[in-house]
């Protein structure tokens, strides 16, 4: 079982301050690249640098790659996931604040569990359908105001989608996890960047290489410690805490970013947009977090190493199930 219900020790307290906070700070770090690059051609080079690391350890950790519906699985997840996930925000993220743009992703848990619902993969209840309209309301709190709306309508409309295709993503994953996660990574974005780059060809975006230190160094972070570094946090604490609790972090990655835009980009904390994210994430909390894990929360468990190296496909044990974010 992946997780425990013990209380959890430093390390893994640490493991979950670090997974909020590289999160949090991931969509500032976006912003700074779009303030250079075009948004397609900073998400691609991003996913390509990161997809060559996982391919890296993934052949120095001698893992056997997915084959058949697995491959194609684990290729569709990619094209979710990375492709339409981060193509939506990066373009979103030239229009919208990054404080918006994550309380609107901060919906993805819900997001999910009504996606599941939709695909009959869980059923309805009277909690998500109220957790769904309080974190509309939170959102129309936040962006419509005396005047009308404030924010681009294509912004907004472009934050949800990408949300949509992360709660798709997150529905894939749990087909693929059998797959042994770095694979998963390393085949999803090898699948995901290069769709990206073909997009920002089709775009007509400038292809550069960044040039500016700010910029430099917002890739590196992004390549280095909001993909790869991100992941092993995550693995960390859902190996050592419960994952449902892992699941929190969609929560907490608003205060981190709305607190850090403010510091370092000079946004405005309004009250406004202050009440319209505690209304989303609570609306969150009640709807998807709060819920006993079941149905869609059920995963494979993390299989040894060795196993995942014994062939192209690694069938889940019945018995042998814990709980997924």
């Amino acid at each position: 079982m992946i997780g425990s219900t013990k209380t959890p020790g430093a390390p893994t307290l640490t493991a979950f301050v670090a997974v909020v906070i590289l999160g949090g700070c991931n969509f500032l770090a976006v912003r700074v690249s779009n303030g250079e690059l075009a948004p397609f051609w900073g998400a691609g080079i991003r996913f390509s640098l990161a997809a060559s690391i996982f391919v890296v350890v993934a052949w120095s950790l001698r893992l056997v790659w997915p084959r058949g519906q697995q491959l194609a699985l684990i290729a569709i997840y990619g094209l979710f996931n990375i492709t339409l996930s981060y193509a939506l925000m990066y373009w979103a993220l030239v229009r919208v604040t990054a404080g918006m743009t994550v309380v609107i992703l901060a919906m993805v848990p819900l997001i999910t569990s009504l996606l599941a619902v939709a695909q009959r993969l869980e059923p309805l209840n009277r909690r998500m359908v109220l957790g769904a309209v309080s974190a509309l309301g939170g959102i129309l709190l936040m962006t419509v105001g005396p005047n009308g709306l404030m924010l681009p309508l294509g912004g907004l409309v472009a934050v949800l989608a990408a949300a949509l295709a992360l709660g798709e993503g997150v529905i894939l994953g749990k087909k693929v996890s059998s797959s042994h996660p770095v694979m998963t990574n390393a085949v999803g974005m090898s699948v995901g960047s290069p769709l990206l780059l073909a997009l920002s060809l089709i775009a007509g975006e400038r292809w550069a290489l960044p040039s500016e230190p700010d910029t430099v160094l917002a890739i590196a972070y992004l390549v280095v410690l909001g993909s790869v570094g991100l992941f092993v946090f995550v693995l960390l604490v859902v190996r050592r805490w419960t994952a449902s609790v892992t699941s929190y972090v969609f929560v907490l990655f608003p205060v981190v970013t709305m607190l850090v835009e403010a510091w370092l980009l000079d946004e405005p904390l309004t009250l406004r947009g202050i009440s319209g994210a505690l209304v989303v994430m609570a609306a969150v909390w009640f709807g998807a977090l709060s819920r006993p894990s079941r149905g869609l929360t059920q995963r494979s468990p993390m299989l040894p190493l060795k196993e995942y190296s014994a062939g192209p496909t690694i069938q889940a044990t019945p018995s042998r199930k814990s709980t997924e974010a």
